[in-house]
């Protein structure tokens, strides 16, 4: 069966894909994943031509098979009828549907007919889940879990993260990383561990001077007794010095002890890596259910902090804490009293992580630990303002981000950037970055747009950008704006490529908008640029002719843009 699911989504993926981009334009209020699951089961269990699709396979589909696969009852009972009807109009639309299906008038009727059935059976699935979902959030009680401060996460003021040069100095002297570095260098190549304890007790003697570790007092077996060695061995697998080898070894990776690195990147990938180790700073105690009361506990301190402004004083914040573990696990009050002082050891890990420092009694997160915050904040989906400092954000993050900021914010972040630069340097870092990915319409438009109100001091690079095809419109434009001796006048071409970009970027914006943008050039004036603008060597031109054929109100428009697109691919 697996195989026969394998060749089915193969075979679905290139006809999927093609559905999200019309979707994008046709069906926005649709959920194009949604799709999935209906399509790869009508597959596998209702037609092998794709296009085929009769009302009963379609009842029979959604009343019988969605319900044992579908993994989200509650977006399914929102969004899975929608999806699937504007996936037979684009199969409708496109000629895909096939000779032999049932009407789409019909199959819309089908949906109609089934709905209130489909919704119920949603409704029963999520009914019979709650109760489980219930029980395991009880059960589960995790310190750690980011989500009750979604809200106060998003309401934060913007987080300014520091330059990458930065924090890889910073990273470069973590002291859990360098003491991995000397535990694995210590394994060496092809060390045997054991099933029981990875080590010998006098393996363990000499992995303790290896790291520079004490040697507990204890009467039982040192292995035992030495949990942040283990914390330590689990971190070095996450950096990926230690790896797994054959018949029961580990063995150091080659380059690691080259740690610290020299390329900044390199640095700040395993510094990464090893981020989830985070979790080895909560409390372990000989009571198991003790244990898993306090689990998360490192994880709300740094959220907390952060909430915080990045610090807090250490006793209220572990007060805090401990109302938090009361509240969420009944054994949670039992198990911060026997831990002791429990938020010690979530200070020693994140202070040897380079991720917090404690100064006369106040806790606060470090730049890198800034920065690992936010990035577990990303990693449970959850928004938070977070940019790059100014002085280190580069022109192409600098447009990525403001392509996503209301008007006013893009303006502010653009002006502090620039005041950083001499306008020539500042005109050529912004058109060198429009540069990069020519299928980025939005990009180089937003390049152009600021660099042109540099005036003069551009000219320069705007002459550089003449021999860029994706910016010479924008060059030889604002070249003749500027009477710059000698500068190309714009050509025909020039205008069709601007017009294109413009296309593309209402494109991105919605079916309304981009319709609406086409009704206010005039049938007729799209219907001449039509005979032309297939021409021009354009990374979305054949897109762009596709959608106004499918969207265009004005049937003799879409027939023209048919005919460009079909000229367009064979050109």
């Amino acid at each position: 069966m697996t195989d026969r699911i394998e060749v089915a989504a193969t075979e679905l993926r290139p006809l999927l894909e093609e559905f999200i981009m019309w979707a994008r334009a046709n069906a926005p209020g649709s959920d194009p994943e949604l799709v999935g699951p209906a399509a790869l089961w009508h597959r596998l269990a209702f037609s092998q031509d794709l296009g085929t699709w009769k009302r009963a396979d379609l009842r029979n589909l959604l009343l019988d098979r969605m319900p044992k696969v579908v993994e989200d009852p509650d977006a399914a009972a929102d969004g899975m009828l929608p999806a699937v009807d504007a996936y037979l109009t684009f199969l409708s639309q496109t000629g895909r549907l096939a000779k032999g299906s049932d009407s789409l008038a019909d199959l819309q009727a089908e949906l109609d007919d089934v709905e209130d059935e489909f919704v119920d059976l949603m409704e029963e699935m999520l009914d019979d889940s709650e109760g489980d979902d219930e029980a395991e959030a009880a059960e589960s009680g995790d310190l750690g879990d980011f989500e009750p401060f979604a809200d106060e996460l998003a309401d934060l003021d913007t987080i300014r993260l520091r330059p990458d040069a930065e924090l890889a100095a910073a990273a470069r002297e973590v002291p859990l990383v360098a003491k991995a570095r000397d535990l694995a260098v210590w394994v060496g190549s092809g060390r045997r561990v054991g099933e029981d304890t990875l080590l010998t007790d006098a393996e363990v003697e000499e992995a303790l001077r290896a790291t520079g570790l004490p040697r507990p007092e204890t009467d039982g077996p040192i292995a035992e007794a030495v949990p942040q060695l283990w914390n330590i061995w689990n971190l070095a697998v996450d950096l990926e010095f230690l790896e797994p080898g054959e018949a029961g070894t580990v063995a150091v990776q080659d380059d690691t002890s080259e740690w610290p690195f020299d390329d900044d990147e390199d640095v700040l990938d395993a510094w990464m890596l090893g981020l989830h180790s985070v979790d080895y700073g909560d409390p372990e105690l000989e009571d198991d259910d003790l244990t898993m009361a306090l689990a998360g506990l490192t994880r709300g301190l740094l959220v907390r902090l952060l909430l915080a402004g990045g610090s807090r004083d250490l006793g209220e914040l572990s007060r805090d804490l401990a109302e938090a573990a009361a509240e969420l696990d009944e054994l949670g009050a039992d198990a911060w009293e026997a831990a002791g002082d429990p938020v010690a050891s979530a200070v020693e890990w994140l202070t040897g992580y380079g991720m917090v420092e404690l100064d006369d009694g106040t806790l606060r997160l470090t730049p890198l630990g800034i920065e690992g915050v936010i990035h577990l904040v990303d990693d449970a989906d959850i928004e938070v303002d977070a940019r790059p400092a100014i002085e280190s954000m580069s022109a192409h993050e600098l447009l990525a981000l403001s392509a996503e900021l209301p008007e006013e914010e893009a303006d502010a972040e653009f002006a502090a950037w620039m005041r950083l630069r001499e306008p020539a340097k500042a005109a050529e870092e912004l058109l060198d970055a429009a540069a990069e990915d020519e299928s980025d319409a939005l990009i180089r438009v937003q390049a152009a747009s600021v660099v042109g109100t540099l005036g003069e001091a551009a000219v320069p690079a705007w002459q550089a950008a003449l021999k860029q095809s994706s910016l010479r419109p924008y060059a030889a434009t604002q070249l003749s704006q500027l009477g710059v001796e000698g500068a190309p006048e714009p050509t025909t071409d020039d205008t069709h490529w601007l017009i294109l970009d413009m296309w593309t970027i209402s494109a991105g914006l919605g079916r309304s908008e981009f319709v609406s943008s086409l009704r206010d050039i005039g049938p007729d004036m799209v219907n001449s640029l039509l005979e032309v603008i297939w021409k021009i060597p354009h990374a979305h031109v054949e897109e762009l002719l596709d959608l106004i054929s499918q969207v265009h109100p004005d049937k003799q428009v879409a027939k023209a843009a048919r005919r460009a697109l079909f000229k367009a691919r064979s050109a």
